[in-house]
């Protein structure tokens, strides 16, 4: 029976900050598990540990040894591996040695008509011991956003290591990093706990709750959420639970109590967001509210450490909070004396950018291409006066002290000051929602008048950059254009707009003439292209399907997906290969063409006639149909016309001797190939 033992693996450290505690965790976990398994070493269950001082791994029934291997290894030819007396090469004896065995090993098996020399080859296990020492190698190759140096050090690394341990089984495993060697020993909460000794693995999360540390993330995270139902029933309150915030406070703690303080009725005359913002950001309070959802002067934190002298730091919290409310109180009424159209005029200070102006300027722009947005979208009289004002106050919260202070808040504060100096609801919403989404699970704007500013804004941001040819490149990304794009495709798809992306390139460069703006265009086209390639990877649509709808003429966002979705279903359909076919056999030899004008009066036989009857109804019907995006009912009228097709291929040459009906001929599948265009590039499209 093989022998196994438990490892436990420690690395003790200064305090990471909570945002890269888990991912670090997970990194330890999987790089030593991947090693493992790479090592061919056979374990059992993988826990994971973290806390803000410490990351761990235990793997448990962790085998002694190595597998041994057994497998056959391929050599040279056996022209190769003989010498014309019979007698074995050099090549031939040096393989063997190379994989330990000799010449008498050998034997010959053919592979397609040619026979190889081949020996089995035997590697036995290493004792895992032995290979744990490239544990160090593991942990020095653990990536983190941010890296520091310390000491005499030469490595970087998140924080400074201050204990390590390695244990397999009750056995040291020896190594060093940065001068600190691994045993077994490691430390409890910073003030409650102690140094303490791990006799074996099993016992470390154990040994480590009695010094005050609760090293199970997933159990200090229920902890916490349970000390916070407490409260809710003991209190009558209702805590709503930020899962990043949660996150972040579990990361921040050992031994987690919970505990609520206090503040002055009077803070809750502030608006809601700014209450809640100085709370979570700010603090890493949980606001609290009651049954009917409304604030109340109290908010949740958590110690890390236990129940002792709760009131004293309850007082504490409170005071740094009362500090925190004053100054938000302070910068309110002192906003509220702003005017807006004031505060407008000041953007033309701020630098949006030093080859793209001020932030006045970008303001001009983006109240220029909403207008032209809500234009193509055939908005409302009302509609395009609300776009028009609210694209020409969407940022001037961002000269207010609140923002300021408080940069999360912007758009929800301009909101709430836009309503406070008698803007009307929908300029007043659009003032927030211009910044949505803002981040990928964020939601897109509710309305119409929101939606066009935000899509004005990003594109403007997008259209500047990629004019000044500040282009994102590998996973450089500073102005966070990806982002700005997705959410441009997010509210296409949201509000079912049929507007094509080239003409919103279009709209958006008009302000960019002084540039190369045909380049940029293209830059454009070739960037958005890849942002939807992920949108329909999310639709599980197949590649070649994906690049066929890529490639087509019309680049409107919500009628290209559902092109593709459709043409998704259509191949499972047995006709579906026949009518690609048929379609790709026209843009195929469209490519020839010099001319689009058809003349029918030189037509010479009757399948040129009912192919180009056939196009001109077909046409008007796609045509009709793009207004409704019925895709399943154009593809059906496009795969409509493989019987004139292939009729017509079967009694016309198209490459005729006579240069006239030759060019006529080819005009004619260029007209039909820039139609079939229209839904997809059918020749891109593999078929069976």
């Amino acid at each position: 029976m093989e022998n196994k033992r438990d490892l436990l693996i420690e690395l003790g450290l200064e305090e990471v900050p909570a945002q890269y505690v888990t991912n670090a965790m997970n990194q330890l976990t999987e790089k030593l598990s991947k090693w493992l398994e790479s090592s061919k070493i056979s374990f059992g269950a993988v826990k994971s540990y973290s806390t803000p001082r410490r990351l761990a791994v235990l793997v448990q029934d962790v085998a002694e040894k190595q597998e041994n291997i057994e497998e056959e290894a391929k050599g040279p030819a056996k022209k190769i591996a003989l010498n014309e007396d019979g007698s074995w090469s050099k090549a031939a004896i040096g393989f063997t040695k190379g994989q330990g065995a000799s010449v008498e090993d050998i034997y010959f098996k053919e592979i397609n008509g040619v026979e190889y020399v081949h020996v089995q080859k035997f590697i036995k296990g290493t004792e895992t011991k032995e290979l744990l020492k490239e544990v160090a190698n593991i942990i020095t190759g653990l990536t983190f956003p941010k890296n520091m140096r310390w000491g005499s050090e030469e490595m970087r690394f998140i924080r400074p290591i201050k204990w390590l341990i390695a244990l397999f089984g009750d056995e040291i495993i020896p190594f060093e990093i940065t001068k600190v060697q691994t045993g077994r020993t490691t430390y409890g909460h910073r003030f409650l706990g102690g140094k303490t000794e791990i006799a074996s693995p099993l016992q470390y999360e154990e040994i480590l709750k009695n010094e005050f540390v609760i090293v199970d993330p997933v159990k200090r995270k229920e902890d916490i959420r349970s000390q916070l139902r407490k409260l809710e029933q003991d209190n009558n309150w209702v805590i709503p639970v930020d899962e990043d915030l949660l996150e972040e406070v579990n990361n921040l703690v050992e031994y987690p109590t919970a505990l609520f303080g206090s503040f002055e009725d009077e803070y809750l005359a502030l608006p809601d967001e700014v209450l809640v913002t100085t709370m979570r950001e700010h603090q890493r309070y949980f606001p609290v509210r009651n049954s009917e959802g409304q604030l109340q002067p109290n908010f949740v934190t958590v110690r890390n450490g236990n129940a002792e002298h709760l009131e004293n730091v309850a007082r504490g919290n409170e005071k740094v909070l009362r500090a925190r409310l004053s100054d938000a109180d302070f910068f309110y009424k002192e906003d509220l004396k702003l005017n807006i159209d004031d505060a407008v005029s000041k953007l033309n200070n701020i630098v949006f950018h030093e080859e793209l102006g001020t932030l006045g300027e970008k303001v001009l722009r983006v109240v220029n291409l909403s207008g032209k947005i809500a234009e193509e979208l055939n908005f409302s009289t009302e509609e395009k006066e609300n776009v028009n004002r609210a694209a020409a106050i969407c940022k001037f919260d961002l000269v207010t002290q609140m923002v300021n202070e408080f940069p999360e808040l912007q758009g929800n504060i301009g909101e709430k000051y836009a309503k406070l100096s008698g803007e009307n609801d929908s300029v007043s919403t659009a003032i927030n929602e211009h910044y949505m989404p803002r981040h990928a699970e964020d939601a897109s704007p509710s309305t119409n008048v929101g939606a066009a500013l935000a899509l004005a804004d990003k594109l403007d941001t997008i259209a500047g950059f990629f004019a000044i040819d500040k282009i994102p490149t590998g996973s450089q990304d500073p102005y966070a254009l990806r982002r700005q794009a997705s959410g441009i495709v997010q509210i296409l798809l949201s509000k079912k707009w049929n507007i094509s992306l080239p003409v919103l390139f279009e709209l958006a460069l008009a302000n960019y003439s002084q540039f190369n703006i045909e380049k940029a265009k293209q830059d454009l086209v070739a960037f958005f292209k890849l942002r939807l390639k992920y949108v329909l990877a999310e639709h599980h649509i197949r590649h070649d399907l994906v690049e066929a709808v890529l490639e087509s003429t019309n680049q409107e966002v919500n009628s290209l997906i559902a092109r593709a979705e459709v043409l998704e279903r259509e191949a499972e359909n047995e006709e579906f290969k026949e009518v690609v076919e048929a379609l790709s056999r026209v843009m195929n030899i469209a490519k020839s063409a010099e001319k689009i004008d058809i003349d029918s009066a030189l037509f010479e036989n009757e399948s040129e006639k009912l192919l180009y009857n056939k196009y001109l109804a077909v046409k008007d019907k796609v045509d009709q149909l793009e207004e409704s995006t019925n895709e399943s009912e154009a593809f059906k009228i496009l795969a409509s016309l493989k019987t004139e097709i292939d009729t017509y291929f079967d009694g016309t040459m198209v490459m005729s001797e006579n240069e006239a009906i030759k060019q006529n001929r080819l005009a004619q599948m260029k007209g039909l190939s820039n139609l079939i265009q229209t839904y997809a590039k059918m020749n891109s499209i593999i078929v069976k």
